[in-house]
């Protein structure tokens, strides 16, 4: 099966191990994986600001670039919502509305690709430990696939993954709103670190990029133990890719 990959530009800045764990479970599990050197963003920091027709452009050279009738795969549910959902509505009565739709049909999240497309098994070959799962909030209310993630997370023989007690809850990253609102950020960041302290976990485990740098650095300057870790690069690890 040949698919495109769509990077991301958090995984392309921050995260390009995550990318390359991502592209790796893919072609594990048989597919052949095609990267366009010319991709950039979703759009989703644009259309989140309001500039709409801006958005409408990235989303238009998205399609032009990603022409064949493949799969688009991306490690990151926030975009994956963007492309699948906000993109529909955002070209709602015009000319280009079902031409979003086909393309918009051809976008997976990474881990229900890799749960219901490949049938993905992982087996584990790391040592025991605890981890615990946080949902970005795009993932969890509009692509909605938190629960694939956490399947592939509780395939592993020797993770025990720990709920939190507070999963739904944002982390205050939210894109530019961690920006205008720093004060109000802080003290929700600090609310979901210490939630993800009291499991007593290893890990810290989240398929976006962006909560992952809200939370890492605010765990960074509290000199916490949790180690954070993106959802692909820490699977990868676990079935002996990397």
């Amino acid at each position: 099966m040949k698919v495109y990959f769509f990077g991301t530009c958090l995984g392309n800045i921050a995260y390009s191990k995550a990318l390359i764990s991502s592209v790796k479970l893919l072609q594990h599990f048989g597919a052949t994986v095609i990267y366009k050197k010319d991709q950039s963003c979703c759009g989703q920091p644009s259309l989140n600001s309001g500039y709409y027709e801006e958005t409408r452009k990235i989303a238009l050279a998205n399609i032009a670039l990603f022409n064949e009738p493949y799969p688009i795969i991306v490690p990151s549910g926030s975009c994956a919502g963007a492309m699948m959902h906000d993109y529909i509505q955002l070209f709602e009565n015009t000319p280009h509305a079902q031409e979003i739709q086909e393309f918009s049909s051809r976008v997976y999240d990474l881990s229900e690709f890799l749960l219901n497309q490949l049938n993905a098994k992982l087996l584990d070959q790391g040592e025991k430990t605890r981890v615990t799962w946080h949902s970005n909030c795009h993932a969890l209310r509009v692509t909605k696939c938190t629960e694939a993630s956490k399947s592939l997370i509780r395939m592993l023989e020797n993770v025990d993954l720990i709920e939190l007690e507070r999963e739904e809850e944002c982390c205050g990253f939210g894109g530019t709103f961690s920006i205008k609102e720093p004060e109000i950020s802080k003290t929700m960041v600090e609310k979901k670190i210490a939630d993800i302290l009291s499991r007593d976990v290893e890990y810290v485990i989240s398929g976006d990029g962006g909560c992952l740098l809200n939370i890492s650095g605010a765990m960074k300057k509290m000199g916490c133990p949790t180690k954070p870790m993106h959802l692909y690069e820490f699977l990868a690890q676990r079935i002996g890719l990397e």
